[in-house]
């Protein structure tokens, strides 16, 4: 044995080894063995090892191939791997593949080819990494060997010591092995898994002899343990063809040997009579005790006939052991018997199985020999739901017997084929769109999500109600019952048949109404979940019954019911099973052949099913079904054949356990004979059929079974005549289902089947309307569904026929025909010859052809004509004739001497032609180019132009600040990603002078994060939790500042401290890193911190320059064009914002009046300023925009509601978005400019209300249109491909780089603005820095000491992070956390441009830049090192002022605190709190443990969390 430590070699990218679709993965050969250990997962094929991540991307992938020395003794054959290229001689074949997941490792063995027995132990991480190997026989040791089982067991060697061992069941052989040399392993076995086990690692002896011995035939098929008794489950075969299914336990104690003798059996019977069943897969439920299994049962011996069976295999061991429990003869004890608890389900043959508990349902997934993974949820009492397919193949793939669910997400299960494995959703909730369907799927992985109104799974509904099905299998969501006690008072009683959530579960609630005044008398019982009780007002009820409607609340889920109520006993007539069923569905019990009241008579419908239908109808037969064997697409024009069919009106098609029957109608009826289409099916399998009758009730038992859908793998030949109908031969699978065939180049023509069996069809192609080489798909026709094929038919030119030759041999003439050789392969059978003298026809037998380069030469036989001399063939090919006649050799002559001459003449034409386009051509191109290269000349001057006349002529003078208060400014600080929170945590105005008072378990929350201990222990918990987000940590922090902000002295320790613990943890990676991202609770906190304290220095000292900035922005944007539809504009300080495709335009004056009244009067004119190429909506915000620059108001009308009008010859026209004027290029409009209406300078605009004058032809804003950009352009051409000669000025070139200097034109127009903001936030006002940057930088400069930092680069970084990159410029770029405004993307990229001008100032690396550097780096390249001199100064300031005493800035807080002081919800901060206490509850009580909380502390918290589960008044509502 020898410890190999070296790597090997990895083999990548294998060509057909790739991720399939649909969440698979495709191998090169057989699937051998496959394991799943936490997020991976190994598969074994017949050459290589796989290591794939849980969703099944390849993560490695080992060669099995490699080397053993000639001449060694097999059982000693050291195998070493070798890389794909190198030479081998044997193959390493897995049969056991275990991860041992305790000790990190991945256990191999099997067989090596040309060796014997040889295991490894790799790394479960990197299966490449090779542990250690050694040639021992481990589990079975021939190639092929299915009928063995491995698996990990642990053993009790004492109450405090646990060894774990290999178990390796193997399949006993009566036949010699593989190999005579090699050693043999008993049949059951326990090896060591380590070398500290007696005996040595993969050892079975040592610690007494760990193997049992059977000398009969055993098919092992599953195993595993539970707790320490391990069960194993084989098939006994016996010589007359019988089989036994036997049970074994063993108890794992003591030591291997005692485990093996510790051994009692036990036989699985499914039938009473004992009949041969064979087990063919099983799995265990979890849970329990008791313990229940299911298992695969094949009862005809053939594996096609197959059940899933429950079974109660609870070990029994009271009795003595069994000597020999494998043995099925007549002189041995034979073991107890043990009956199954229930027969679940039948569906031909299954051959796998997978059971997961669900809540309180059992979930089976089954795969079948014929591709399907089937899911079968049944409730507790073992009632099964309707089963469902999960994922179909379209072939006849076999599922592998064993399946696992996926270890990381537990919503995937994996199912293995023969040489791919597929990742199928357990459910897909997502499909069902009401709370109907979902609760109707019968799904218990699936919930109806209120917050979302959507079907999820429960743990994606989160902080929210949700309803999902009982813990019984139920057919009605939603049941009545009409009940009438002895004083005659009628009450109706509801019942939902519902799970649901705590917070549903608060808010039941039922509304009765009906179209009397009042239905439910007063002293109606409160509803009480699942039921409620409406008694009504009148003790009866009208003759002709009564229209009622229920409305069930569940918490924020409305549940609708229309009932119709009737009088139990005036449902009277014959007893039959029409009756009967009314009776019940009206809510009332029926008893003795009559109805009456729910209270006094049975409501099981099954009573009504054994009834007689009252009518005189003969009862239909069916004899057969014409074909009964069809593909899962259905057949469309099927028929029944049988006796009485007269009153049939509806065939149903019904699986064995499917609750959904399908039913088609009757086309045709002779009363013998009739047609249906047979529908569709989700699953393959045998269906019932039965004919339906008038009064619903089903006869006949005939039977159709669904396979899979045809394929195709070949055409013979592939390839066509244009003309059509060459005779093709199809191959595939299943193509007697085929009903025709069709090519895409004729789709509407079917290509019937001349004669099709299961693996050929044969055709006719179809003629094709166009001549040339071109490739046909073809499709197969099979019910409603077109299947495409895979390979193609390639249509080439009619075969061309040149000549022929007579000659006479004997009595016959032999005909020899010439055909242009071509690529048709066209065979002698494909045509029919007949030659034509005195028109008298002659068949022409076909004898031999002949085929060369140029030419094919067909030879036929004329037998015993008159004469030899034929001066015309008829040839016969497809459905085509083509006539050949004998052609004198002079015309021939004439022709190809008169081609010669013309050939001359034909060449000095081109020549000349060819000239004189290339001269015309040359003069085009010379004149386009003058023409661009005088735009562009033009462009660039006007460029230079405006930067050198650009003023800075901006109104300074903006009214009034619209600055938001403190609680909305925070609110949009905190939770800028959640509207609910921020609203929901911000008081309303009537709130803001009340102290709400917190009701008992909100004040025991707030006591307890008062604590620091428990605090901080609670936000250390959280983040070590991989499913804590960030956005969780965000949402935390902020909820903790709003829980908080009347205590910021409080907050601010617990800041500090935890600051302190997160520059301890980056202390000895990359201090420099600390504070820049926000990816933990605190430096959320800071940011929450910094916000709360600035706040009246941003409002006082920096607000004004930061709005006269952004309206300066504003305003330069809007002086020139701006692109409606993509919002770029002509001037912006962002390359990427850019519109540099702008055309030509002009500035205007409008006098613009507005109307008053809805008699015609205006107001006094209003100038605008506004240019030719707005679009009307800009024209309207411009119009408005002004008038509340002028008069300090908004106008009284919403710019949707403000339509325009322009004056025009003395009438007003009106001006709209789009209308029948509008330009159109393509499919693409372009919005109306003023230039497009041809407004001049000067004109008069009236603006009016569409309310008081509703326009002619209403019309709504363009931008509502989903497809707003992809329908309309305004200023950027669109992309097509059409003339546009109608606007040449729209064709001219553009070029980007010739309007950069617009960037530079807008930066000098608001630069002032941007240095007076900079310079107002690095202000000192009285040479003092605001109190918390002060506090704050004192606190890095102090934790730089304590950590013993001398770098002072890392300082400045630390104070950077902390204040302008994470205050400052999250301010600079969103001014409408500070203003009531709105934000557009062109201002957006200009205010990210000043921001990284901000940010560039603080750096302290200098930049080089070139001439590829960034714009938004360049513009501002000469100011940096002007404002950098001016930071480094502010810093100075900083540090060298008098440090804040400790009572000066409590003083600070405690001021801060009181201003705020009812601003924000506390409550709904603290419920939000304790969600996630409630989600980490364990995680945090752990954390308290380590850090030695005191035992009132942990009290406490129990004590918040019984308040919270408990108290209705603290609902999440």
């Amino acid at each position: 044995m020898i410890l190999l430590p070296g790597l090997l070699f990895i083999l990548w990218g294998e060509p057909a080894r790739c991720l399939a679709e649909g969440g698979g993965f495709d191998f090169n050969g057989d699937i051998r063995q496959y394991a799943v250990a936490t997020n991976t997962v190994y598969i074994a094929t017949e050459e290589t090892l796989y290591q794939l991540n849980h969703d099944l991307t390849l993560v490695r992938s080992v060669t099995q191939r490699g080397t053993i020395k000639i001449g060694e003794r097999l059982d000693e054959a050291q195998f070493q791997r070798v890389s794909e290229t190198d030479k081998w001689n044997t193959t390493f074949r897995v049969n056991v593949l275990l991860p041992f997941v305790e000790i990190d490792t991945l256990i191999s063995c099997g067989v090596l080819d040309r060796g014997c027995g040889f295991c490894e132990l790799l790394d479960l991480e990197d299966i490449s990494k090779v542990l250690y190997r050694e040639p021992f026989p481990v589990g079975p040791q021939r190639r092929n060997s299915s009928a063995s089982v491995g698996f990990l067991v642990n053993v009790e060697k004492t109450p405090t010591e646990t060894e774990t061992y290999i178990l390796t069941a193997i399949q006993a052989y009566k036949e010699k092995p593989d190999k005579v040399n090699c050693p043999l392993s008993e049949t059951v076995n326990l090896h060591n898994t380590n070398n500290n086990q007696k005996g040595g690692i993969f050892s079975y002896s040592g610690d007494g002899q760990g193997s049992i011995d059977v000398k009969d035939n055993v098919e092992f098929v599953d195993g595993f343990q539970l707790g320490f008794i391990i069960y194993l489950f084989s098939n006994l075969p016996s010589s007359d063809k019988s089989n036994k299914v036997r049970l074994i336990w063993l108890e794992g104690k003591i030591s291997k040997g005692q485990t093996v003798k510790s051994r009692w059996g036990a036989t699985l019977s499914i039938s009473e009579g004992g009949e041969s069943s064979r087990l063919e897969a099983s799995s265990v439920i979890p849970g329990g005790p008791p313990v229940l299994w299911s298992g695969v049962f094949s009862v005809d011996g053939g594996r096609t006939n197959t059940e899933l069976v429950l079974f109660d295999i609870s070990p029994d061991l009271t009795g003595d052991t069994d000597k020999d429990p494998f043995c099925t003869k007549q002189e041995c004890t034979q073991p107890k018997t043990l009956k199954p608890k229930k027969v679940l389900f039948r569906q031909n043959y299954m051959t796998s199985v997978l059971a997961v508990r669900q809540k309180a349902w059992i979930v089976f997934f089954i795969g079948t020999g014929d591709g399907q993974l089937i899911k079968l949820v049944v409730d507790k009492n073992y009632h099964t739901a309707c089963p469902r397919v999960l994922y179909r193949a379209d072939d006849d793939r076999k599922v592998l017997p064993k399946m696992h669910l996926d270890p990381v997400d537990l919503k995937h299960v994996y199912v293995p084929f023969q040489n791919q494995i597929k990742r199928v959703a357990v459910s897909n909730c997502n499909t069902y769109t009401n709370v109907q369907d979902c609760w109707s799927a019968q799904d218990p992985y699936c919930v109806w999500c209120s917050s979302k109104s959507s079907c999820t799974f429960e743990d994606d509904c989160q902080d929210s109600d949700w309803l999902s099905i009982p813990d019984d299998s139920q057919q009605k969501m939603v049941s009545h019952r009409v009940v009438k006690d002895d004083t005659g008072q009628i009450t109706l009683n509801i019942q939902t048949h519902v799970t649901v959530s705590s917070e549903a579960l608060a808010n039941f609630a039922c509304q009765f109404s009906a179209s009397s005044s009042q239905l439910c008398s007063r002293q109606s019982p409160p509803p009480q979940f699942p039921q409620c009780n409406c008694i009504l007002t009148n003790s009866t009820l009208p003759a002709e019954g009564m229209h009622v409607t229920v409305r069930i609340r569940l918490g924020k889920t409305y549940l609708t019911e229309q009932l119709k109520m009737s009088n139990c006993a005036d449902i009277i007539g014959l007893p039959t099973s029409v009756l009967c069923r009314q009776c019940i569905e009206a809510g009332c019990g029926w008893s003795v052949n009559h109805c009456s009241w729910a209270n006094q008579g049975e409501r099981n419908d099954s009573l009504c099913q054994k009834m007689d239908s009252g009518m005189n109808i003969s009862r239909p037969e069916i004899s057969s079904i014409t074909p009964n064997v069809i593909s899962f697409y259905g057949k469309n024009h099927a028929v029944l054949s049988g006796l009485n069919l007269h009153d049939v009106t509806r065939v149903r098609i019904q699986a064995d356990m499917d609750c959904t029957p399908q039913e088609s109608p009757v086309w045709s009826n002779t009363g013998q004979r009739l047609t249906f289409h047979i529908p569709s099916a989700d699953n393959k399998g045998v269906v019932k059929v039965c004919v339906v009758l008038p009064d619903g009730s089903c006869h006949g038992n005939a039977i159709v079974t669904y396979r899979s859908s045809p394929s195709c793998t070949d055409f013979v030949p592939n390839t066509s005549w244009i003309s059509g109908k060459r005779e093709i031969t199809i191959t595939g699978s299943h193509l007697d289902f085929v009903e025709g065939v069709v090519h895409d180049h004729a789709p509407q023509t079917v290509r019937p089947a001349k004669s099709n069996n299961s693996q050929n069809l044969i055709y006719d192609t179809p003629a094709a309307q166009t001549n040339g080489i071109f490739i046909s798909h073809v499709s197969l026709k099979v019910a409603n569904e077109t299947l495409a094929c895979s390979p193609t038919i390639t249509y080439y030119p009619d075969p061309e026929f040149i000549s022929f030759t007579a000659a006479r041999t004997g009595d016959d003439v032999r005909i020899t025909i010439q055909k242009k050789a071509d690529k048709l392969n066209m065979k002698m059978t494909e045509i029919k010859v007949q030659g034509v003298r005195d028109e008298k026809k002659y068949d022409c037998f076909m004898e031999r052809l002949e085929t060369s380069n140029k030419t094919d030469s067909f030879t036929c036989e004329i037998r015993k004509p008159p004469d030899a001399k034929f001066q015309k063939l008829l040839i016969v090919y497809g459905g085509k004739t083509v006539t050949l006649t004998l052609s004198p050799s002079y015309v021939l002559l004439f022709l190809m001497l008169l081609v010669l001459l013309l050939i001359p003449f034909i060449i000095v034409l081109v020549i000349i032609v060819y000239r004189r386009k290339q001269k015309k051509l040359t003069a085009t191109m010379n004149k386009y180019v003058e023409d661009m290269e005088l735009d562009i000349r033009n462009d660039i001057r006007q460029g230079f132009v405006d930067l050198q006349t650009e003023k800075a002529d901006l109104m300074e003078n903006v009214g009034a600040i619209p600055f938001l208060d403190f609680k909305h400014f925070a609110s949009r600080i905190f939770f800028p990603e959640s509207e609910t929170l921020m609203t929901s945590c911000i008081k309303d105005i009537g709130q803001d002078a009340v102290q709400v008072q917190l009701d008992e378990c909100c004040q025991g929350l707030s006591r307890l994060i008062q604590d620091q201990l428990f605090l901080t222990s609670m936000v250390h918990a959280l983040e070590e939790q991989k499913s804590f987000t960030i956005k969780d940590k965000c949402a935390l922090a902020s909820l903790l500042t709003v829980a908080l902000h009347n205590n910021l002295t409080y907050l601010t320790e617990v800041m500090e401290a935890l600051l302190r613990d997160l520059m301890q943890q980056n202390s000895n990676t990359q201090p420099k890193l600390l504070l820049r991202r926000t990816e933990s609770i605190v430096e959320k906190l800071l940011t929450n911190w910094m916000s709360i304290c600035l706040y009246g220095f941003l409002r006082e000292s920096v607000g004004q320059h930061l709005f006269l900035m952004v309206s300066a922005l504003t305003q330069q944007t809007a002086k020139g064009p701006v692109d409606c539809v993509t919002e770029k504009a002509l001037y912006t300080l962002s390359e990427d914002w850019l519109l540099w495709q702008a055309q030509d335009f002009s500035s205007l004056k409008l006098k613009v009046l507005f109307a008053v009244g809805s008699d015609g009067e205006v107001s006094e004119p209003l100038e605008v300023n506004a240019l030719s190429c707005d679009t009307v909506e800009q024209v309207k915000e411009k119009i408005l925009s002004t008038f509340k620059a002028k008069f300090g108001f908004s106008y009284n009308t919403t710019l949707r509601d403000v339509r325009i009008e322009y004056e025009q010859n003395g009438a007003f026209v009106p001006l709209e978005e789009v209308d029948a004027s509008s330009v159109v290029i393509g499919e693409v409009t372009m919005l109306n400019t003023l230039k497009h209406y041809k407004v001049p300078d000067g004109a008069t605009i009236k603006v009016l209300s569409k309310k008081t004058h509703p326009p002619l032809s209403p019309q709504g804003s363009v931008k509502d249109d989903e497809n707003f950009s992809g329908k309309y352009f305004h200023l950027i051409d669109p992309d097509v491909d059409k003339d546009q000669r109608k606007n040449p000025e729209r064709k001219k070139l553009k070029l980007k780089e010739v309007h950069l200097t617009k960037l530079l034109s807008t930066k000098v127009a608001v630069h002032s603005f941007v240095e007076n903001l900079f310079r107002s936030i690095w202000a000192m006002p009285n040479c003092r820095a605001p109190h918390a940057v002060k506090y704050f930088f004192d606190f890095l400069d102090t934790q730089a000491d304590n950590m013993k930092i001398t770098d002072p680069d890392v300082l400045h970084i630390w104070k950077t992070n902390s204040l302008p990159l994470r205050f400052w410029v999250n301010i600079m770029k969103n001014p409408q956390f500070v203003f009531d405004m709105e934000k557009s993307p062109n201002l957006d990229g200009c205010l990210n441009v000043i921001a990284q001008a901000f940010m560039d100032s603080f750096s302290l690396s200098e930049i080089q830049l070139g001439k590829y550097a960034p714009t938004n780096k360049l513009l501002y390249a000469k100011d940096i090192p002007k404002f950098k001199q001016e930071v480094k100064a502010y810093y100075k300031q900083i540090r060298e002022q008098p440090p804040i005493t400790v009572s000066e800035f409590k003083g600070f807080l405690q001021e801060e605190s009181k201003k705020h002081e009812n601003e924000f919800n506390d409550a709904v901060a603290l419920k939000e709190i304790y969600k996630f206490i409630q989600r980490y509850f364990t995680e945090i009580t752990d954390k308290l443990d380590q850090n030695g909380a005191p035992t009132e502390l942990k009290e406490q918290l129990h004590h918040v969390k019984n308040s919270f589960d408990g108290l209705k008044s603290c609902s999440w509502n």
